[in-house]
């Protein structure tokens, strides 16, 4: 399956006025395609940064990596990437939105239509083609976000706490509904959040990172039953082992090191 990521021995070092800041150190990690990857950490531990690397919105520092074998050296359609703050043109309707990355691929009118309709269905917004963001909930916008994403067929999903800005109701509607996109087309996603329960709910594999300078410190599995409803899957044995061990994991690198009293 396509949409493989190999990440090999990646840094990233910010230079800010001969002022240097190194945000990923020494980091490896392969993704296969089509698997869902979450990964979480402490604030300002490099989640990000490290999305935008495999993005192509940065250049890395030194390492490699590569999707399907080729190494990234900037953005491309191969790969997707959906914002916390939805990114949409406030002048563009739903549907011009969501049309955007067609145009750019110069697809004819008709074709970039349809497609961009089809999209627009599959995330509950018919009927909403013709309203520009202002007039749309923080739900809406983020679901013609990632419509607007998948419309140009992207191999990967890079999802940068896509979530987190919502009410929980509405949080919960939208990791369901990823849920059965992910399961429909078969991409790979690498979605960055600070919430574990969220991590584990949506993943294969949970990715916990060590704080500043951040590098992979564990991965964690993911085994539950899908075919069960929300309530079963969060309240299952299977389900709270997993966040316990992801949550001690994570709560090693947020606290601070006490020091030995002399």
């Amino acid at each position: 399956m396509d949409g493989n990521v190999t990440i090999s021995n990646l840094q990233k070092v910010y230079d800010d006025g001969g002022e240097r800041t190194t945000a990923v150190e020494d980091l490896s990690f392969d993704i296969d395609g089509g698997e869902f990857v979450s990964i979480v950490g402490p604030s300002g531990c490099g989640k990000s940064t490290l999305l935008y690397l495999v993005a192509g919105f940065l250049d890395e520092t030194s390492g490699t990596i590569e999707v399907d074998g080729t190494l990234v050296d900037g953005p491309g359609t191969d790969r997707g990437v959906v914002f916390q703050d939805y990114a949409l043109f406030p002048w563009r309707t739903v549907m011009e939105n969501v049309t955007y990355g067609l145009e750019e691929q110069e697809m004819d009118e008709e074709e970039r239509r349809s497609t961009a309709q089809k999209y627009i269905d599959m995330m509950d917004l018919t009927g909403f083609e013709d309203n520009y963001p202002k007039e749309l909930s923080g739900g809406m916008k983020q679901r013609v976000g990632l419509a607007r994403t998948l419309a140009y067929d992207p191999k990967i999903l890079l999802m940068d706490e896509p979530f987190g800005a919502l009410d929980q109701p509405l949080r919960e509607d939208l990791q369901d509904q990823l849920i059965d996109i992910w399961g429909d087309l078969e991409k790979t996603v690498i979605f960055v959040t600070h919430d574990v329960e969220e991590a584990v709910y949506l993943s294969d594999t949970v990715m916990v990172m060590t704080r500043h300078p951040g590098t992979k410190k564990n991965v964690t599995e993911v085994d539950l039953d899908r075919s069960q409803t929300r309530a079963d899957i969060i309240t299952s044995d299977e389900f709270n082992e997993t966040k316990n061990v992801v949550w001690k994991s994570l709560r090693e690198e947020t606290q601070p090191e006490v020091q030995p009293q002399p």
